[in-house]
C-alpha cells in the first residue's frame, strides 16, 4: 500500500513504488490479489494504473504466452519503465490511458484490477463503471486501496499522532476512506460482488514504516502548511525511533463478477 504519494517528488515515485511493493505488507496484499483474479492460460488481463509494471511480469507468466496482459497509466514515466521492464514478455503491452477512460473495447478482457489506484482518482465511480465495460460476462475484477482513516501511529503525544492522521485524510490523500468503499462501487456499477476482505498492514519496525509510510516527509508538508506545529512534530518524528514503534493502516480489497447475460424465459422452455 503507498503512503500519500503527492509528498513525493516525480522523480521519486518509481523507487517508492517498488519500496512499497518489496515490504511484507506489500508481498502479502499482492499474493491475494493475484491469487483471487484467477488468472488462466490464455486470459487478457487489463491492469489499470500498472505503475512502473511491478506486477505485469507475474501476470504475465499466469496467463502464458497464448494470454495478453495490458498495462495502463496516466504517467509517460511509468508507462516507459513498464514498457522497459517488461520487454522479454511478448504478450504485455503498455500504453498511456484514463483510468475514467479506458482505451478498451467494450467486453474486451477476461480479469481487469486497480491496485491502490482509486484513491488518487477524480472519480472513482466512473473507473469502475469503465471496468464495468470493457470486461467480459463472467469475467472478474480485482480492486485494493488501503483506508487511510484507519492509520494509526502509536506515540506518547498522542494528540499530535491523531492530527498527523487527520491531515493525511484531510489534505493529502484525495480519496482517503476510499478503502471501505470498494465493495458498493462494485455494485453500484452493476457487478456481482464475490468478495470483500480487510486486513491490517502492521508495521513493528520504523525503517520498513518510513519507506512505506514516509512520515517525515508528510509531517514536514504539515507543518509547512500549518496543520501541526513544528516543533511538536520534530518532537513527535524522533519519539517514533526510540523504542518500541507501532503503526497499522487497514487495507480492503474487493472482487466482483461481470453477470453473465440470463437466457430468456422462451429459450429456456425449449
Amino acid at each position: 500500500m503507498p503512503s500519500p504519494a503527492s509528498t513525493l517528488r516525480a522523480a521519486d515515485q518509481i523507487a517508492y513504488l517498488d519500496q512499497a511493493a518489496s515490504s511484507d505488507p506489500g508481498r502479502r496484499y499482492k499474493r491475494q490479489l493475484l491469487t483471487a483474479l484467477d488468472l488462466r492460460p490464455g486470459h487478457t488481463v487489463l491492469d489499470v494504473g500498472c505503475g512502473p509494471g511491478t506486477d505485469l511480469p507475474a501476470m504475465a507468466v499466469a496467463v502464458g504466452g497464448d494470454g495478453a496482459v495490458l498495462g495502463i497509466d496516466h504517467d509517460p514515466e511509468m508507462v516507459e519503465q513498464a514498457r522497459h521492464r517488461t520487454a522479454a514478455y511478448p504478450q504485455v503491452s503498455v500504453r498511456s490511458g484514463d483510468a475514467h477512460a479506458l482505451p478498451c473495447d467494450d467486453a474486451s478482457v477476461d480479469r481487469a484490477r486497480t491496485d491502490r489506484v482509486l484513491q488518487h482518482l477524480a472519480d472513482p465511480g466512473q473507473a469502475v463503471a469503465e471496468l464495468r465495460r470493457v470486461v467480459r460476462p463472467g469475467g472478474l475484477v480485482a480492486l485494493a486501496d488501503p483506508d487511510w482513516d484507519t492509520l494509526a501511529i502509536d506515540a506518547v503525544d498522542t494528540a499530535t499522532s491523531r492530527a498527523y492522521a487527520r491531515f493525511i485524510v484531510s489534505d493529502v490523500v484525495r480519496n482517503a476512506d476510499i478503502g471501505r468503499q470498494l465493495g458498493r462501487l462494485l455494485a453500484d456499477a452493476g457487478f456481482e460482488v464475490v468478495a470483500v476482505d480487510a486486513t491490517v498492514a502492521m508495521f513493528r519496525d520504523y525503517d520498513e514504516a518510513e519507506a512505506v509510510l514516509r512520515m517525515p516527509a508528510v509531517a514536514r508538508h504539515a507543518w509547512q502548511s500549518g496543520a501541526l506545529d513544528e516543533a511538536s512534530a520534530r518532537s513527535w518524528l524522533a519519539s517514533l525511533t526510540d523504542g518500541p514503534f507501532l503503526a497499522a493502516v487497514t487495507f480492503f480489497t474487493a472482487i466482483g463478477r461481470v453477470p453473465k447475460p440470463r437466457a430468456s424465459a422462451r429459450a429456456s422452455e425449449t
